[in-house]
Formats: C-alpha cells, structure tokens, sequence
C-alpha cells in the first residue's frame, strides 16, 4: 500500500501549508501508512471478535473511539 505524494501535498496544503517540502510530503505518507495500518489490525481483531470476516465501518469506528 502506497499513499501518492499527490494526496500527501493535498492535505498538508488542505491544512493551510502555502509550500510543501519533499521531506515533509514523504513523512506524512509514513505516518498515514503507518496509523491506517494500525487502524486495519484493530479493525480486523474487532470484525472477528463479532464473528465476521469483513471488515465493516463500525469496526473501524469502534477503533477510534
């Protein structure tokens, strides 16, 4: 999985950043990839628990909480 450093700019830019540096671009991608991974685990570990194989939104949202 691989998070475009199009969306990356985006949503620093999104956040009100004028510039964008590359080193910045490409340590929002790591930490994107690394907590929405994160988030999946916990997600899948909440899925089972309810006795399904998939993943559904109130899965995820109970991950957040």
């Amino acid at each position: 999985m691989d998070i475009p450093t199009l969306a990356a700019e985006k949503l620093l830019r999104n956040a009100g950043a004028k510039r964008v540096g590359e080193d910045a671009k490409e340590r929002i991608r790591e930490i994107i990839k690394k907590e929405a991974s994160e988030i999946a685990r916990k997600a899948k570990a909440f899925s089972e628990h309810a006795g399904r194989k998939t993943i559904k939104k109130e899965d995820i949202d109970l991950v957040l909480v």
